[in-house]
């Protein structure tokens, strides 16, 4: 930590050169150079590396120039990392790391954009701030402070060009997707993932939805959703009370005494409430977003942090509709029923039905030929089902999903590594499986309050 005061101001020419920076950002210059670089070593190593190396090296690069490019370049990346029907696995690997972390930004900027958010010098805004990040992501790094009443808070600031550069890099990016997939830049998946862009990058936003998911949490103690200050937070600056935390690491959890079983009961609980019960849940579920607070307490009953709601998604009415219908077909084994629903959701292309049915029938084979059914599979069993279902996506021509049904399966998906990785022992289907099975009642349970309320002699409308 330092004080402000020890910080010092960008000098007028560095000042300068930033702001040539951003409008050059504005533009789109900085941006097309780079990705042209990208295509230009795909052309040399087309002719000089192996074919079986070349894909995987371009992916590298690629990764590499999206993260150092941040905002919707490398937020597509991500994107791009999770559509398992839509991009290679070579591809998908090489993305991965920028959930995690991208190169940070001179602090100076970091700076400016604070006391521009804020209205006030660094140094009436806090006590002390750390220069160096906590972390920096795609919209955003977050820097350590203590408030000038002695408060710890995580300030979490975005990088100060891209809220001028977002129409820019939207035209970019679905320029670059039209030439690599032309069906994709008009499709819904692209027009998702730009509004849910817009979305991330207002702060004011986040905070509303992590008060929500707090409330939503709030009769499970052993859950934490920091408090955000909001007389130190705006639409680019967001501070957060600061807990100290543990990482979610077995050896370290365990040399602290800490059960790595109940601290995974809890992260369990908070997913499947958030997912099964509120349909607004954290969608960005990676091991930096979530914590073990470190606390003496933490040997008995651990609570566990959950930071960063940029990416959370709200699963809207007819989405989860047709997911428990889904779910309910296939737990009857129907497929007609199951392939009549991605129907209904406009997954499958025109022509692409007689494929697509032909996969799933396959998946349900698998499921239904495990002992138990589907809701007694080992947590083992469905992460290498999960692991055939995402083949199966990229291998079936015409099928595109809903991002919102992918982020849903994806955070379902790292549940059960977490499991995997953190205590095999917990059997997560135990815990999961209440909260699924009063998701899966809601509708009878909404038909019977109709029922009961409707006129004795009234004709029932059956639902689709």
């Amino acid at each position: 930590m330092l004080l402000p005061q020890t910080i010092p101001s960008s000098s007028p020419w560095r000042r300068l050169r930033a702001r040539l920076h951003f409008a050059l950002r504005a533009l789109g210059l900085p941006q097309a150079a780079a990705l042209a670089g990208c295509a230009i070593a795909w052309v040399v190593l087309r002719f000089t590396a192996p074919a079986r190396e070349r894909d995987a090296r371009i992916a590298r690069r690629l990764g590499r120039t999206l993260g150092r490019l941040r905002g919707p370049f490398a937020k597509l990346g991500q994107f791009a990392s999770l559509r398992v029907d839509l991009v290679a696995p070579e591809v998908r690997d090489a993305l991965v790391a920028l959930r995690d972390r991208v190169p940070p930004v001179p602090f100076a900027w970091i700076r400016e954009t604070i006391e521009a958010e804020l209205g006030a010098p660094l140094a009436a805004l806090f006590r002390e701030i750390d220069p160096h990040p906590l972390g920096a992501a795609s919209v955003a790094q977050a820097h350590a402070a203590v408030l000038p009443d002695g408060r710890p808070v995580v300030v979490k600031v975005q990088y100060p060009w891209l809220a001028s550069s977002l129409p820019t890099d939207l035209a970019l990016l679905r320029l670059i997707v039209g030439r690599v997939r032309p069906d994709a830049a008009a499709s819904p998946w692209f027009r998702e993932f730009a509004s849910g862009l817009v979305e991330e990058i207002d702060f004011a936003h986040e905070a509303r939805v992590a008060a929500e998911i707090a409330a939503n949490l709030a009769g499970d103690a052993q859950v934490v959703v920091p408090r955000v200050i909001a007389s130190h937070s705006a639409r680019r600056v967001l501070s957060m009370e600061r807990w100290p935390t543990l990482p979610l690491d077995a050896s370290a959890l365990t040399a602290r005494g800490i059960s790595c079983a109940r601290v995974l009961e809890v992260i369990a609980r908070a997913y499947a409430r958030q997912i099964f019960q509120d349909g607004l849940f954290h969608a960005d579920p990676h091991p930096g977003n979530l914590f073990v607070i470190d606390e003496p307490e933490a040997r008995v009953r651990p609570r566990v942090l959950f930071v960063d709601f940029g990416l959370s998604k709200r699963l809207a009415p007819a989405l989860a509709k047709e997911l428990r219908l889904g779910m309910l077909a296939l737990l009857a084994r129907d497929l007609d029923g199951f392939v009549a629903g991605m129907q209904r959701l406009g997954t499958i292309a025109p022509g692409a039905e007689p494929g697509v049915r032909a996969a799933v029938a396959s998946v349900f084979e698998r499921l239904t030929g495990s002992s138990g059914g589907p809701l007694g599979l080992a947590s083992d069993r469905v992460l290498a089902l999960k692991d055939e279902a995402k083949q199966l996506l990229y291998q079936t021509p015409g099928l595109a999903l809903p991002s919102d049904l992918l982020l849903y399966a994806k955070t379902l998906s790292y549940l059960f590594a977490l499991g995997r990785e953190l205590a095999p022992e917990v059997d997560l289907m135990r815990i999961t499986v209440p909260y699924l099975l009063r998701f899966l009642a809601h509708r009878d349970e909404a038909a019977a309050s109709a029922s009961e309320a409707r006129p004795r002699g009234a004709r029932v409308r059956s639902e689709p």
